[in-house]
């Protein structure tokens, strides 16, 4: 017996089940469906006999199953989940645009508005894309000073 109150499971021997004994499972599954088919078939017979007969008492059995209020008040229960009934292939109406998940559209609106901006960007009328181009105007500026610079350089050297 193994101390305390729980038991502990670790560096005890695993047990698996040899493929004979699954097997045999197997087999007496499949022998317990067909013996269960042929109860069901023969009940099915005995059903049809007698349903000439008792066809209109099932419809009062029926009404009789719902007792107390559920049979006066219809409740509604948002919290109870229906069976969902299955629908053929070939009766499914394909719609045109696929429904899209939440994710999904702040996705797709999100790469809109990051093609806006750079449409926006381009033509110089973003914040960012003034900046930018003051900027360049400045360097520009520097640069052609620098080469008026050197050329008046050049020419103090030529004349030497």
């Amino acid at each position: 017996m193994p101390r305390g109150k729980y038991v502990n499971h670790k560096g005890r021997n695993r047990h698996f089940t040899s493929p004979e004994e699954l097997e045999a499972e197997r087999a007496n599954e499949s022998k317990k469906k067909w013996r269960d088919t042929r109860e069901d078939s023969s009940e099915e017979e005995d059903d049809e006999e007698g349903s000439a007969e008792g066809s209109e008492d099932s419809e009062e059995e029926s009404e009789e199953e719902v007792k107390g209020a559920g049979a006066l008040i219809e409740i509604e229960n948002p919290n109870r989940q229906t069976k969902k009934a299955f629908v053929k292939a070939a009766n499914v109406e394909e719609t045109d645009a696929p429904q899209l998940s939440r994710r999904e559209k702040e996705q797709i609106e999100k790469q809109k508005a990051h093609a806006a901006y750079m449409k926006r960007h381009a033509e110089g009328k973003t914040s960012q894309a003034k900046a930018d181009l003051a900027r360049l105007a400045i360097i520009k500026q520097h640069r052609a000073e620098a080469a008026a610079r050197r050329e008046a350089e050049k020419k103090a050297k030529d004349s030497k």
